[in-house]
């Protein structure tokens, strides 16, 4: 197998362009030729290939025979080494296999940043099957149209969801086994005390299983010191399957190679380089592993550099983010800009507390980084805070600003090793535009997606011969940093989620007194971007603002429902009849 996908990377790597020169995972320019390369920091390089023929599981089990009794993973007072996580993910795994879990798959995990989501991933690699990380968070509506669209028939599901899934499982899933965990069995037992004693009932964790559904601790302590039947898991193989709106803005699961998550966690190590120390600097995870930045990005990228992680499931909770910095003492803080800002504007940070020194890099990606919030993190910290953008269609990151070289206000930094960005217009996706003009920018690299889940017709959309075309606005300027203007796609990323537009729309205009009703982002100090609706009441029917959010909180997450409500007698149209967004976000008040 290895020397197989060697030669498969090699192959790739090395495919010639139409005028016959070499390429690096892209289109008519030689790796040498790039322009972001003479801006990368020293000792970056230009290209990882040929990539290993291992996948993120072969390479954890590698650091368990290296170093088993090192710490991986921090949670609420408590360490986790190497080797207890591989040991407990090995009983799952064989306990999934015992339940008729087999390669190919697909098996929902709806879990915050806890343990359990970690050996549970782990497992379901372990048997071949298919991870669908969900958002706990998501309304009843929500995870059902996630788990029917996976045609998952097993669960790993957050005590506080069981019972909201049990009340529609019958009647619209495939599901046939639901396994459920606590979020404090992996606490210290102070905390597990005072989490039983204050807020497990009343949060809605204390639950009594229904027939045939199992605890995954006991299927964990039953399978303990099991053994595993081989099972083949390849770099070709499909890694994640994660939601994302795709072209039309219904959420849809995009396939994630094994291959292409291997390549994102070594272009991150690459690129931060000798900043980070392996086995000692720690990872502060507050980004939800159940989003591509949180676990093919984030949690990849650990794996890779052998750095332990401290997970936070809520991270809303910014005195338990806080907390767990000056516990844990993490070098690298992967975030999006509203939490910085919430942090920045905590009294622990005005007190300008010294264990915020522990942070050597901040990156900040799924939303602008304003710079006064770069130089007030980097005043507190002393570290470095960078950007940078990527899409779940492209697993994460594809580019970054440099750590230690030249930071240009609203870039996004420079591709990655083994990215090829190029921009085109964006009229017909075919002419390759020089450096300083606006077009569509398309990328080939080895993380992007194998596609959309049972959509041919909606890949063959986004990918054009290797290509990805990203539905994102911007420019490159003449040292290869990128620059976002707009989106060809009109997602809005509220506090890094994404929100689509045609969801929010589709839910107000079902409420009785809506007669039409248009969605668009407008700037918000709080989210960044935020979600507007510009509504038009039916001349017979009343309603207000509040009674619109009561409305939405019923069928969508808190962060998708409007934060900004306009009544308006009419919504302004193009000469198609079709609503004008851009001048309700031109003219509208927030």
């Amino acid at each position: 197998m290895g020397n197989t996908m060697t030669q498969i990377a090699i192959n790739f790597a090395s495919r010639k362009s139409p005028n016959g020169s070499s390429e690096i995972y892209g289109g008519g320019t030689s790796m040498d030729e790039h322009i972001w390369y003479k801006s990368y920091d020293e000792g970056v390089p230009h290209t990882l290939s040929p990539y290993q023929s291992n996948t993120l599981l072969d390479m954890f089990a590698q650091t368990v025979k290296l170093r088993p009794n090192s710490t991986f993973l921090y949670f609420k007072g408590r360490s986790l080494t190497y080797s207890e996580i591989d040991r407990q993910s090995d009983a799952l795994a064989a306990g999934l296999i015992a339940k008729g879990v087999k390669k190919g798959d697909t098996v929902a995990l709806i879990l915050p940043n806890c343990p359990q989501f970690i050996i549970s991933q782990f497992a379901i690699w372990k048997t071949g099957a298919i991870p669908v990380p969900l958002n706990p968070l998501y309304t009843e509506d929500e995870i059902k149209h996630g788990l029917v669209q996976c045609s998952a028939q097993v669960a790993i599901v957050l005590t506080t969801v069981y019972n909201s899934i049990k009340s529609f499982q019958a009647h619209h899933t495939r599901l046939r086994l639901i396994i459920a965990t606590n979020i404090k069995e992996y606490t210290a037992p102070i905390v597990n005390l005072a989490f039983t004693l204050q807020k497990e009932k009343k949060g809605g964790h204390k639950i009594s299983l229904q027939k045939g559904d199992v605890w995954m601790q006991d299927m964990i302590q039953h399978n303990l010191g099991s053994s595993l039947p081989a099972i083949k898991v390849g770099p070709e193989d499909i890694a994640l399957l994660l939601q994302s709106g795709g072209v039309t803005g219904i959420p849809r699961g995009i396939m994630i190679k094994h291959r292409a998550m291997m390549a994102e966690a070594l272009q991150l190590k690459a690129w931060y380089g000798s900043t980070l120390s392996e086995w000692n600097d720690v990872v502060l995870v507050t980004l939800p592993l159940f989003h591509v930045y949180g676990n093919a990005a984030v949690m990849a990228m650990a794996i890779a550099g052998h750095n332990p992680m401290a997970l936070v499931p809520d991270p809303r909770d910014h005195n338990d983010v806080i907390h767990t910095i000056k516990k844990v003492k993490p070098a690298i803080f992967p975030t999006v800009p509203t939490l910085i800002v919430a942090l920045l504007n905590h009294t622990a940070a005005k007190a300008k507390k010294d264990y915020f020194k522990c942070i050597k890099i901040c990156i900040s990606g799924a939303g602008p980084l304003m710079p006064e919030t770069k130089r007030q993190f980097e005043s507190l910290t002393g570290g470095k805070f960078v950007e940078g953008y990527g899409l779940t269609e492209t697993t994460a990151a594809i580019t970054i600003n440099p750590i230690h070289g030249l930071w240009k206000e609203r870039s996004v930094g420079l591709p990655l090793p083994d990215v090829n960005i190029k921009i085109v217009d964006a009229g017909t996706g075919q002419q390759e535009l020089p450096s300083g003009e606006i077009g569509e920018i398309v990328v080939k690299c080895p993380q992007v997606m194998q596609g959309f889940w049972n959509s041919l017709e909606e890949t063959a959309e986004m990918l054009h011969d290797e290509w990805l075309y990203t539905g994102d606005i911007g420019y490159m300027d003449d040292e290869g940093y990128l620059f976002i203007t707009s989106r060809k796609k009109d997602v809005i990323k509220v506090s890094g989620f994404q929100v689509w537009p045609r969801e929010v729309a589709s839910v107000i205009s079902t409420h009785p007194a809506v007669a039409e009703v248009a969605i668009g982002s407008v700037p918000d100090p709080v989210q960044v971007e935020a979600v507007k609706a510009w509504v038009v009441l039916r001349k017979d029917r009343q309603c207000t603002a509040a009674d619109l959010r009561v409305y939405c909180r019923e069928k969508l997450t808190a962060y998708k429902v409007p934060r900004h409500i306009e009544f308006m007698d009419h919504l302004p149209k193009t000469s198609t009849e079709q609503v004008s967004i851009r001048t309700l976000i031109k003219d509208g008040k927030t």
